[in-house]
């Protein structure tokens, strides 16, 4: 693995993804000056910036003031793509279904007994009681999972984004690799929190699989992407992306998967890149 200081960019960047929490954004979940400057730079070269989170499209306003062209984010690991200039509006929406998401419950509960569930819908978050409570999203149902999960009418309900499970005593590693052993065949697993909370969602599903789904549309291959991330739910961006950067403060599965490394999110690493990026452009006569 490279740094970001030692391994020169890709010749053709035509688009930059990027995740937020841990990388883009700073401890305190601010876009510092510079990584705004930057952001702002790379799109002025003809450069299209993706952010692409966990986080569910209503939690994106500590971004949506720095997107620009497009307006799409990819959001909850790839389950919905949202256009941020028409306030986080889901114009593609990758489900997980009701009867896997109940089957995984069934199974994660045998499993790892003590394991608690919330649903992430299209609308918004529901948790079980002994959930850890969400305090950004107040209006949320309290029940068990089967009921959250329950519809009256197979295809009426509204779309679920992901499933969120989340136990108390296992380490976050092994967790993850228990629900992976116990129901990865029915959907896919993932983790971005330093505690034990899984976020599931529809098999196939990921950041990776979805961002190639926007880059097709755009005519973008992998060899012309750079990705960011810092946690095992980026693993599959990085390892797609041309060039891919892990932050200093990256979990160990990020910097395997990753082709380079840069400073850490406090140190503003994503835009050390693009810096480099955009300089790059400019001695070589190819910016926009």
């Amino acid at each position: 693995m490279t740094s970001a200081t030692d391994s020169p960019p890709p010749a053709t960047v035509r688009l930059i993804a990027t995740d937020l929490d841990g990388t883009l954004l700073r401890d305190d979940k601010t876009v510092s000056d510079r990584t705004v400057a930057a952001l702002a730079a790379a799109e002025e070269a003809g450069i299209e910036v993706f952010f692409v989170t966990g986080r569910p499209a209503r939690w994106m306003d500590v971004v949506s003031d720095h997107v620009h062209g497009h307006g799409l984010a990819i959001c909850a690991n790839g389950a919905a793509v949202a256009d941020l200039h028409a306030g986080g509006k889901l114009i593609e929406v990758r489900p997980l279904e009701r009867a896997i998401a109940l089957d995984v419950v069934r199974s994660l509960r045998a499993a790892a007994p003590g394991t608690t569930f919330a649903v992430e819908l299209a609308t918004g978050i529901h948790y079980e009681p002994d959930y850890p409570p969400f305090h950004l999203d107040p209006g949320a149902t309290v029940a068990v999972a089967e009921k959250l999960l329950h519809e009256e009418s197979p295809g009426t309900g509204v779309p679920v984004l992901k499933l969120l499970a989340h136990h108390a005593e296992l380490a976050p590693d092994d967790f993850l690799a228990l629900a992976r052993t116990t129901a990865g065949d029915r959907a896919s697993f993932t983790r971005s929190s330093p505690t034990a909370l899984l976020e599931i969602s529809g098999p196939g599903v990921s950041k990776a699989s979805t961002l190639e789904l926007c880059c097709a549309e755009r005519g973008i291959s992998p060899a012309e992407v750079v990705a960011f991330g810092d946690m095992p739910n980026d693993v599959e961006m990085l390892s797609w992306a041309g060039t891919s950067y892990a932050m200093g403060n990256a979990h160990p599965a990020a910097l395997a998967a990753a082709s380079g490394r840069t400073t850490t999110n406090g140190e503003d690493g994503v835009a050390v890149v693009i810096e480099r990026i955009i300089a790059e452009r400019r001695a070589s006569g190819t910016e926009r």
